[in-house]
């Protein structure tokens, strides 16, 4: 998430600038935690948590959700994105670049081959046979907010409007995604390729299939993987990175081109991959986070 230096981003500033505010960030970043689990690993009363914590809500740095457990009500705390970056330079030198979002479910692919397992399913139910690859073209892919294979890929596509006269500054891809075990298993790695616009990006392993906690979002009658890691791919004049770590030195002007269509998103496990495990894509109503595959382009009119 790029945040820039305005007056309206005020409240995100002032919500950073405590040693409190920062350890519920850290904490937060491993995993969900209640108002009363925050105060007894940061070591002070909850009656002061809930004040930082609704400050941090204030600032749109984390959402509180009260979750009925054990019989008692409670006050959940997630993190909404693992990752801000100040836009500085630009702000300085050039001024704010404008910004086109498109949220994609991921039952909107327009391309796909798994193998099993494999499967899709909606807030309500698994759609379709499980493990059988031909559900992956039912009409009701397009509810679906939880996507698995084994091996094989899938591509998203979405508008390009952007004209000769707009310079791409960087595009940010943002999703939730996990390994895929027959059931879950924590320790489940997998080599996941990226691809944009045709061109092959880099290749991540992915450490596993998350199920031992539920997933905040994932509905009681899913059994299976409960949730993924929420990761962000950020396209620019410098390199592609993933999070904060550089993965590749093609540059964001090298991968978008004016004169096409559209640009296109591809999820892929290769079959000799050294790491055979799958890929999930957990949509809004599944995971830890409320989103689909969200996908940012920064841009500016061009110079020339």
């Amino acid at each position: 998430m790029i945040i820039f230096p305005i007056p309206e981003n005020v409240a995100f500033f002032k919500a950073l600038a405590s040693p409190v505010r920062l350890e519920i960030i850290h904490l937060l970043a491993e995993e969900d935690m209640n108002i009363k689990q925050l105060a007894e690993k940061i070591g002070i009363s909850s009656s002061i948590i809930m004040k930082h914590v609704q400050k941090l809500v204030d600032a749109g740095l984390v959402t509180t959700k009260m979750v009925k457990r054990n019989g008692t009500l409670n006050k959940m705390c997630t993190l909404v994105f693992a990752e801000y970056r100040v836009m500085l330079d630009y702000y300085r030198r050039r001024g704010l670049p404008k910004v086109t979002t498109y949220s994609i479910p991921v039952g909107s692919y327009c391309l796909i081959e798994g193998t099993p397992t494999c499967g899709l399913a909606t807030e309500r139910g698994v759609i379709g046979s499980r493990d059988d690859p031909q559900v992956f073209w039912e009409t009701e892919r397009f509810n679906a907010h939880l996507l698995w294979f084994t091996q094989g890929f899938v591509e998203y596509r979405f508008p390009n409007y952007l004209s000769s006269q707009q310079k791409v500054l960087e595009v940010e891809i943002s999703f939730e995604i996990a390994s895929e075990a027959p059931d879950f298993a924590e320790d489940w790695p997998s080599d996941i390729t990226f691809h944009f616009n045709d061109t092959k990006l880099f290749t991540w392993t992915c450490p596993g299939d998350f199920g031992v906690k539920r997933g905040r979002l994932t509905p009681e009658w899913w059994s299976s993987n409960q949730y993924g890691l929420l990761k962000t791919v950020h396209l620019t004049r410098y390199g592609v990175y993933m999070d904060d770590q550089k993965v590749s030195d093609i540059t964001v002007d090298e991968l978008t081109k004016h004169d096409q269509h559209y640009w296109s998103i591809k999820f892929e496990v290769e079959k000799d991959a050294k790491n055979v495990g799958g890929l999930t894509l957990f949509g809004k109503k599944f995971g830890n986070h409320e989103q689909d595959i969200v996908v940012r382009t920064f841009f500016e009119k061009s110079e020339q």
